[in-house]
């Protein structure tokens, strides 16, 4: 199940709005501690929350390495043929950093008073995949053909085509039930869940098979598609504990574990506190590449 990708480790920072200086700080010490990713959550409904976009163009602007992500951005209320054109802004201002993290919305009650269209699970999945379709179309420069994308819930007609990223921004689905698992296999660049919603490794592996049998399905690659998953975990004196719940080297032994045998290569660590992030950029991630190049290597010498 390791698919091969190389290993990255993240941030995910609570965009408190009552604190913004903070929430930045984290985020340039995510940097300077060596990770690659800086994402936030993102629920344009909740006033305690900075607006996750403005904040990542700020992130951006503070930042010269770090890659950055919504955790996901809520598409019920970020019109996707927008976002196309922010993302791809950003992207081209930022020299290539941008990721595009969506999510088919769950909140309905605070997207509904935030002026959000009501959606069943069924429909904000078709939605999704409407979004996905208008989003590509819009990056798409190579051609000059009169764009037509979408369906009922979203769609362009005749859109100009334009500007494109400055890299292949890849598309990260939150997903958890099969039919948003078979949209990753059939049309994403990567799976991003939370461990505590999943509840377990197993339901990851579970989640696998599925993606995978969908990018085939697709006559895709089920290699295509990353795995990156959200995690939480505290860092002790004393090994023995859970997973992510001890000292740095048994954090970076499971993680390695863990990206070989159920091909997870990107580990966003949420939490707000400076000594995690440092510690996990400055001792967990050289660690845990170091044992996945080796068993990678191995197995290549086995082949």
């Amino acid at each position: 199940m390791d698919y091969g990708h190389e290993l990255r480790f993240g941030s995910f920072i609570t965009p408190s709005a009552a604190s913004p200086r903070d929430v930045v700080d984290l985020a340039v010490l995510s940097e300077q501690a060596g990770l690659d990713l800086v994402t936030f959550q993102d629920h344009p409904y909740q006033p305690a929350f900075l607006d996750t976009w403005t904040l990542l163009s700020w992130v951006a602007a503070r930042t010269e390495r770090v890659r950055l992500a919504g955790n996901v951005l809520n598409l019920p209320l970020r019109p996707p043929a927008v976002l196309a054109r922010a993302v791809a802004s950003l992207d081209r201002l930022s020299g290539g950093r941008v990721e595009l993290g969506l999510g088919a919305g769950g909140f309905w009650d605070p997207i509904v008073a935030m002026g959000g269209e009501r959606l069943t699970p069924g429909e904000s999945v078709d939605a999704l995949e409407q979004a996905i379709d208008v989003v590509r179309g819009l990056w798409d420069t190579s051609t000059r053909e009169r764009l037509v994308a979408g369906g009922e819930h979203h769609h362009v007609d005749g859109a100009k085509r334009g500007p494109a990223p400055a890299h292949d921004v890849e598309i990260w689905l939150g997903a958890l039930k099969p039919r948003m698992l078979r949209l990753v296999g059939a049309k994403a660049d990567g799976w991003l869940p939370s461990l505590p919603y999943l509840q377990s490794i197993e339901a990851f592996a579970r989640g696998n098979a599925t993606i995978d049998d969908a990018a085939r399905a697709a006559g895709r690659d089920p290699g295509a598609v990353r795995r990156l998953l959200n995690v939480g975990g505290r860092f002790t004196a004393e090994g023995g504990g859970g997973f992510l719940q001890g000292p740095p080297r048994q954090w970076a032994e499971q993680v390695a574990a863990v990206t070989l045998e159920h091909g997870v290569s990107t580990y966003v660590v949420m939490g707000d506190d400076s000594t995690t992030l440092a510690v996990l950029g400055q001792e967990v991630a050289p660690a845990a590449r170091e044992l996945v190049a080796a068993e990678r290597a191995r197995t290549e010498v086995r082949a």
